[in-house]
């Protein structure tokens, strides 16, 4: 099983935007990728963070989805759309293969 996470910092001001534009992701993601992609928001350390977390079967399955969003150019005019509401800098990711 391969887990992936991006996480990023909500700029100031901006979390309930930030919140709405993770749920748009997040339904569009699993409407066109037909994936679950999961919301998650810190309960310690920073609270102005979100974490968008999916699991894959193996890394083919996690690259095939890959390849399929960086080529969706609605996905990626969406992803455009929230740009403002990051910390510039602060999105960070990681896969994960569980033991």
């Amino acid at each position: 099983m391969i887990s992936f996470t991006r996480t990023g910092a909500i700029a100031p001001g901006k979390g309930a935007g930030a919140f709405a534009f993770a749920q748009k992701v997040a339904a569009y993601w699993k409407d066109n990728f037909h994936q679950e992609l999961e919301l998650r928001r810190p309960i310690g350390g920073n609270p102005n963070r979100i974490a968008f977390t999916s699991a894959y079967k193996d890394l083919a399955a996690f690259d095939a989805v890959s390849v399929k969003s960086m080529a969706d150019a609605k996905y990626q005019e969406l992803l455009g759309t929230g740009a403002e509401l990051w910390i510039a800098g602060s999105l960070h990711d990681e896969i994960w293969r569980s033991a």
